[in-house]
């Protein structure tokens, strides 16, 4: 809502609580209200007192309004703030994407916990204790506790060997569990750009995101990144589906987006939900940018010639952890079944 706009608003704001607005001037004399008739001068003697109609007494109205009234079609900018101060002033609502403050998200934690995604604030639990144990190898790679600390350590990619072993569960609850962390905040990156589902489990639709930042690198970062009501967790969705996906996550664009990711703040996580490593190339080109790999292997189900195939596709990356999923054995006999051996 530009000036004008707003001082208009104002004027029918100060109109609606009553106060007599006719004599503003507006900047146009075929606009101004004409001047109110002369009254009548009556000469017989008033009524008594008791007989004398209440008075209506209108709203009082501040000096900064009078201003308001009078200077009206000059709009400076000591009168647009003055009325923005009122504090009965309304604020005009931003389009999406008008300013380049993150949106923000209010994600509906029963529906989650219903879902069996982790939610802070839960009773302990034993899936809050399995990811405790996931999530522990991970972190010390972060912090320099192993022998080498991998390039990028805090860039961690999630995936699996088939579509249906669990890892994009597995990437947003590893997500919330890191955000848990006193020392550490967390991006969620949605980088199934082919189906991506990770947002949608949580109850979050968004258009713009990674492959629009990739595709228009003009995009400003804050303009796709959504904040949460889950403290340190931030989102960033997949974005505008694109048939050049593989080429712009192998881009030096891609490369370039990481490094700022992976350096701007250091107390920061990055979790990549990615596609299956043997259905698509997306997931072979970004383990080339990641400083970690997750591989879920759902326990029972994938045959071992297919997971071997799985690891060697990402057989030269320094840091390659595995994880058993729906494990159903004696160590893993909760509704969810996870267990990191």
């Amino acid at each position: 809502m530009n000036t004008i706009e707003q001082a208009a608003k104002r004027l029918e704001q100060l109109r609606q609580a009553g106060i007599d607005v006719s004599g503003a001037n507006t900047g146009s004399p075929a606009e101004a209200a004409p001047p109110a008739p002369a009254a009548a001068v009556n000469t017989a003697a008033p009524p008594p007192a008791a007989a004398q109609p209440a008075p209506t007494v209108a709203p009082a109205i501040t000096a900064s309004q009078s201003a308001e009234l009078d200077d009206l079609h000059t709009l400076t900018p000591d009168v647009v703030a003055s009325m923005i101060a009122e504090p009965d002033y309304v604020p005009p609502v931003l389009p999406p994407g008008s300013d380049k403050r993150s949106r923000t998200v209010n994600l509906d934690l029963l529906r989650m916990s219903r879902a069996g995604l982790m939610v802070p604030g839960d009773p302990r639990s034993q899936l809050e204790e399995e990811f405790r144990i996931i999530k522990r190898p991970l972190l010390e790679n972060i912090h320099g506790q192993t022998a080498v600390r991998p390039h990028r350590a805090n860039l961690i990619m999630v995936t699996s060997s088939v579509p249906g072993e669990g890892k994009t569960q597995t990437a947003i609850n590893l997500a919330i569990s890191i955000a848990m962390e006193l020392d550490h905040t967390v991006l969620l990156v949605e980088a199934d750009v082919i189906r991506p589902s990770a947002l949608e489990r949580m109850g979050v639709h968004a258009q713009k995101g990674l492959l629009d930042l990739l595709e228009h690198p003009g995009t400003d970062l804050a303009d796709v990144l959504i904040k949460t009501n889950i403290p340190k967790l931030t989102l960033l969705p997949a974005g505008t589906a694109s048939s050049r996906s593989t080429e712009l996550l192998a881009s030096a664009t891609m490369d370039e987006l990481l490094e700022e990711l992976a350096s701007k703040y250091a107390d920061r996580v990055i979790i990549f939900d990615t596609p299956p490593v043997l259905s698509t190339t997306e997931s072979r080109v970004l383990a080339t940018h990641m400083g970690q790999v997750l591989m879920v292997v759902e326990s029972g189900k994938t045959p071992t010639s297919t997971i071997k195939q799985a690891f060697a596709t990402v057989e030269n990356h320094p840091v390659v952890l595995a994880m058993l999923n729906k494990y159903r054995g004696p160590k893993g006999t909760s509704a969810y079944g996870y267990y990191a051996p």
